[in-house]
């Protein structure tokens, strides 16, 4: 593999970069390819933004229930029998 060396990294960056390094378990240099790999996705669009078609499906399925429960419903989660609402 190509090994890339960077000079000149902030202390603040590269602080950042292996504090992100211990939460994830990961060594630096595996951590380094990671954030390239999605810094780049980000910077070009090459991340997926949308849903397949069969996800769609479902996502509008799901809206669709949820528009059909009156407002006053959702009033009600989390209160027990007998407690008034809090409107």
């Amino acid at each position: 593999m190509t090994e890339v060396v960077l000079r000149d990294l902030d202390p603040a960056l590269l602080e950042r970069i292996n504090a992100y390094a211990d939460t994830q378990g990961w060594g630096q240099a595996r951590t380094l390819r990671f954030l390239l790999e999605q810094g780049l996705r980000a910077s070009i669009g090459d991340e997926r933004s949308t849903f397949d078609p069969a996800e769609d499906g479902v996502l509008a399925a799901a809206i669709g229930a949820l528009e059909q429960i009156p407002d006053d419903t959702f009033a009600l989660i989390g209160r027990g029998a007998g407690q008034p609402s809090a409107s």
